[in-house]
């Protein structure tokens, strides 16, 4: 009874601290997440306007998501010796940096100089990536699934605050999108010192001799965590590869810059909005139940894109998207997350979100040349996008079925 008791307690002094950085995370997702919208927005029409070739339009955001996975590894690095705090103030201080170079590309028309701004505001992403597993850590079992989830939810706000920031800013200076560019450097400067409230302390150094747990190899040979990691990949590299062209099929079908945002408004809406129960929902039906539904969700959303190009088959095939990236994303990370021992944690989750955001680099590239390269319409690349879902789609299915009938079987 004694020792029950004392559990009780740890649990609830470890709860009360990843309450704190839960708030904290949550503003700093409403705060700078509001970029990663407007970014999706303006980057491909940005790209298309520069670039020498339509079909490179999206290579900008491409170049986001390839920083944010080559970042992830040193940032995993640095966050385990310095601090999580430490590494979200580089990653912001990167986005802030990115944005800079953008905005003088956009001045000076350089195709060249805006892909490296685009590369260097891909560590504020890898960064932001990192938010869910501060949530985490620490965190008792009961709370880990609703920390990550509430975390998420942060994005609620800056998918209110992100489109409207894009529509305001896009046409404010003489050059079009620079004002957009500006706007992110002060999210990135203003919500840089939100992380001084981060109660996160310095990982104390191994000392000699104790237990630094299991190889990578022997983790990756997990296959709870090997799972996890396709399904958390799949779910976001499909999300990014519709969303990506969204902008541009939406524009390309004769609709305006302010419809487009307001899909990507809704879209991000149905992506953190439903963080507020999925956390509930995996503590109570399990993270493979939740990440098997977000997996049939995204596949609805591609039929409803199929079905025709009316504003209303956009927003309701972004919503099913978002909804089923936060039913997928956020239920892999909770297996994953489950599934590593303290120690482990910096030897695993930059590998896991180098391997997410390597998915999800390969999608991007692949939206631009689908969307623009595949056919002869905007109608023909937008199918050919929402088409291109189905084998990764059967692939995460097909991982998730075999890991919850194994145990049945071994």
């Amino acid at each position: 009874m004694t020792d029950l008791t004392a559990t009780a307690d740890s649990d609830a002094r470890s709860d009360a601290r990843a309450r704190r950085n839960v708030m904290v995370l949550v503003a700093a997702q409403a705060v700078m997440g509001s970029q990663l919208p407007m970014i999706f927005i303006v980057g491909g029409l940005a790209g298309k306007i520069l670039a020498p070739n339509p079909c490179w339009a999206t290579l900008p955001i491409t170049m986001i998501v390839l920083g944010s996975m080559t970042s992830a590894n040193p940032l995993s690095w640095v966050m385990s010796r310095r601090g999580a705090a430490f590494g979200f103030w580089l990653g912001a201080m990167g986005g802030a940096l990115g944005a800079a170079i953008a905005a003088w590309a956009l001045v000076h028309g350089s195709f060249g100089a805006f892909l490296l701004g685009s590369f260097l505001t891909g560590s504020y992403m890898s960064a932001q990536g990192f938010y869910r597993f501060a949530a985490a850590d620490g965190a008792s079992s009961s709370f880990r699934p609703k920390a990550i989830s509430y975390v998420m939810a942060g994005g609620l706000a800056s998918a209110l605050i992100g489109p409207q920031l894009a529509k305001l800013t896009t046409e404010a200076t003489a050059v079009t999108f620079l004002g957009t560019y500006l706007a992110i450097i002060g999210l990135n400067l203003v919500g840089s010192f939100l992380f001084l409230a981060l109660d996160t302390p310095r990982p104390a150094p191994r000392a000699a001799g104790q237990p630094g747990g299991r190889s990578l190899r022997e983790l990756l040979s997990q296959p709870m965590i090997l799972v996890s990691m396709i399904c958390a990949m799949v779910s976001y590299a499909l999300m990014n590869l519709v969303m990506t062209s969204t902008p541009l099929a939406v524009v390309g079908c004769g609709y305006h810059t302010s419809n487009a945002a307001d899909i990507v408004s809704a879209h991000v809406l149905s992506m953190y909005l439903p963080s507020f129960f999925t956390g509930h929902l995996i503590a109570r039906f399990g993270a493979p139940r939740i990440v098997g539904t977000g997996l049939v969700i995204l596949a609805g959303g591609g039929a409803v894109a199929l079905s025709g190009v009316a504003l209303e088959n956009f927003f309701a095939a972004l919503m099913l998207l978002g909804l089923g990236w936060n039913f997928g994303f956020i239920g892999a990370t909770t297996m994953l997350a489950s599934s590593y021992r303290p120690e482990e944690k910096s030897r695993i989750q930059g590998v896991n979100d180098f391997v997410v955001f390597g998915g999800v680099t390969a999608a991007s590239l692949s939206s631009g040349t689908l969307m623009n390269c595949s056919g002869t319409s905007v109608v023909a690349g937008w199918q050919a996008v929402n088409l291109a879902m189905l084998p990764f789609l059967v692939l995460a299915g097909a991982s998730l079925i075999w890991l919850v009938m194994r145990p049945r079987t071994a």
